[in-house]
């Protein structure tokens, strides 16, 4: 079997100090045969993405430890990305064991090295059964070992406190392991059948390789065929979206259910547990946080009896599988199809926010919920009263919200309470930034973001406006600015085509004459200027936040702009001039190249709990079905046959 001299020196090491000095090279002799994942493999793998891997199970979960020391959870530790995780323990000497799971990760690491997207969707992880003799320090040690394979930030090495944590894990795994014991004493030999697992962002164990079966090559082919899959996923779930009509109120469920699995999340845990890169929220003193307050918000959010005629929810703008906004349109569309004039802001992380809406004309959550719910283009009611009115009459609610606020019960302040809580909830930190910055993993990002990295804080002056601090960064300086983007739609500078999507994936660039020629004159929008009347306050806009900016799609407070490229693009030509530009504001001369980093890098703020929080809406909205069964009943007693023709008819 062939070799080359640095695989015959990765093998060496991966053994250490072990005793076995017998290893196949060439035409020598071997005492143990050595495993196919050495060698090359003697067949050919199938096309990625041309056969399927069933959901075996759910991964288990368990307490570990890093080799900081740190107690976390094993799913914690999984990032949500792809996951092949291996059960080892430093001493083993058997080179078709352990050895041969390390070197089969070394590489698949050397491959991370040279995919950036494979380093950034893509981790290792080495879990000892051993605790006994494995602590976190010599799991470091172990892990110094293979410094050889490249930045090892994405292949941990973790262990556990004890057996006793360490038992149920290996039996949710289904790996049985043996002390042997030699003249009626225990050494440090384990016997053990070697099981490598390959998992899914979304915790499903998707297969199980053996001594016979565990190659880089064929574990790569696997990878590859998950992620065609899951990218064959996404465009059918966003064809179905785009062709799905809104004349009923199934269509509006099946948008905000999309694909996910309803799982309710443990959100007074993801509110109190401060998460890597933010800081602590900090809570009202005249809105303290409870779990029932935030389980009446999580209802509400969903609840489309609170606008006019029971069809538009909070949920319907900010689509929790749209990173909470709305990818499908450049702006809101409410009651009857009336459009909106501004982008749905994203919700994550708006517990941070000091200013809220596109020019900052509010300033509490509990505040901020009355402006939809009064707008006429958005949840069209007529008054506060018939608002409270209307969920009054609703018995549950009637009686939960004397539950929670007692002496209260429904009122201005406590549903705009309720539904304030709720949206506290939404943290989502820990990023892949957050990890390679404030938590030091260097190869938490890839060297493309890295180098977008330098750009941001340096030569590109972002973090003039999307803070970064020492200890945290919320990429906002919760400010309003005037970049020119709202001065050329107001003045009707535009380029002469325009990048329009016609299907998933496929884009037209399209004379901007032809889509003016079928569009509505966009309503005027001054920014800021509308708040304070200040003629120096004109086309000013609050800085959105860039956390999970890679899921909120499309961009500006017009949602005009359809890629963070083409963001990236605007501010590379210098905004657009006009006398009230934000004088940092500038030509940055960026190559292409550049703009493909600032891109990279941030893509690598998506929040490490996105599914989680997505998953808890997916579960509240389907509580909330059932609740909603009898809406179109309540809608028709609330209507004359006239109005109810009317309705239908501008559905």
């Amino acid at each position: 079997m062939p070799f080359s001299y640095l695989k015959f020196i990765v093998i060496l090491l991966t053994l250490l100090t072990h005793s076995v000095n017998t290893i196949a090279i060439d035409n020598q002799v071997e005492e143990i045969p050595l495993a196919p994942g050495y060698g090359a493999l003697d067949y050919q793998l199938p096309e990625p993405g041309s056969y399927d891997l069933p959901v075996f199970k759910s991964a288990a979960d368990g307490q570990v430890l890093t080799t900081s020391g740190k107690t976390s959870r094993l799913l914690t530790e999984f990032d949500n990305k792809y996951v092949l995780m291996g059960f080892v323990y430093s001493s083993c000497d058997d080179v078709n064991g352990c050895p041969l799971t390390s070197y089969v990760f070394y590489e698949l690491k050397s491959e991370m090295e040279k995919d950036p997207v494979l380093a950034e969707r893509f981790k290792l992880i080495s879990l000892s059964f051993d605790p006994d003799n494995d602590t976190p320090d010599k799991m470091k040690l172990y892990a110094n070992n293979f410094k050889y394979a490249g930045n090892t930030g994405e292949w941990q090495f973790l262990t556990t406190a004890s057996q006793e944590h360490l038992k149920p894990i290996l039996k949710d795994y289904n790996q049985s392991i043996q002390q042997q014991i030699v003249d009626g004493k225990t050494t440090n030999k384990i016997n053990h059948i070697l099981r490598v697992f390959l998992i899914d962002p979304k915790q499903q164990i998707r297969n199980i390789y053996s001594v016979s079966f565990l190659h880089a090559d064929a574990v790569l082919n696997d990878l590859k065929t998950l992620i065609v899959h899951e990218k064959n996923s996404q465009s059918r779930i966003g064809l179905e979206q785009k062709t799905t009509t809104k004349t009923n109120l199934s269509s509006n469920d099946s948008k905000i259910l999309g694909s996910y699995e309803g799982k309710p999340a443990d959100l007074m845990s993801i509110v109190n547990t401060q998460q890597l890169g933010l800081p602590v929220v900090k809570i009202p003193e005249s809105n303290p946080i409870t779990f029932e307050k935030v389980n009446l918000g999580r209802k509400l959010f969903f609840e489309r009896r609170l606008s006019f005629n029971n069809t538009v929810s909070c949920a319907i703008c900010h689509v929790p599988q749209q990173g909470f906004s709305s990818n499908e349109m450049a702006t809101a569309v409410g009651v009857e199809g009336r459009s909106v004039r501004r982008n749905s802001p994203t919700l994550y992380n708006v517990a941070y926010n000091q200013i809220l809406f596109h020019d900052g004309r509010e300033e509490t959550l509990e505040q901020q919920i009355w402006g939809p719910l009064l707008a006429k283009n958005e949840m069209g009611n007529v008054s506060i009263g018939a608002v409270l009115s209307n969920i009054r009459s609703i018995p549950e609610y009637e009686k939960e919200f004397q539950s929670v606020f007692k002496g209260k019960g429904l009122t201005m302040e406590t549903l705009g309470m309720a539904l304030a809580s709720y949206q506290r909830t939404l943290i989502s930190g820990n990023s892949a930034f957050d990890q390679w910055f404030y938590g030091q993993k260097k190869g938490a990002i890839s060297s493309e973001a890295q180098r977008g990295f330098k750009l941001f804080t340096g030569k590109a002056g972002c973090t003039s406006c999307h803070r970064i601090e020492k200890d945290y960064a919320l990429f906002t300086d919760n400010q309003l600015h005037n970049t020119g983007h709202g001065y050329a739609k107001s003045m009707g500078i535009r380029p002469l085509t325009k990048r329009i999507l016609l299907a998933p994936g496929i884009y037209q660039n399209v004379d901007f004459d032809i889509i003016q020629s079928v569009s509505e004159k966009a309503p005027a929008d001054l920014g800021l200027y509308e708040i304070t009347q200040n003629p120096y306050d004109r086309w000013k806009y609050k800085t959105p936040t860039l956390r999970n900016v890679a899921l909120t799609a499309p961009y500006f407070h017009d949602g005009s702009v359809g890629s963070l490229k083409e963001v990236v693009r605007f501010y590379n030509r210098g905004g657009v001039m006009n006398e009230t530009l934000d004088s940092r504001i500038s030509l940055l001369s960026l190559s292409e190249d550049e703009e493909d980093e600032l891109v990279a890098f941030m893509e690598t703020l998506t929040g490490h709990n996105t599914d989680i929080l997505i998953s808890d809406a997916y579960a509240a909205a389907a509580e909330n079905l059932s609740n909603n069964n009898s809406v179109k009943n309540s809608t028709d007693n609330k209507l004359n046959k006239t109005q109810q023709s009317d309705v239908r008819l501008k559905q």
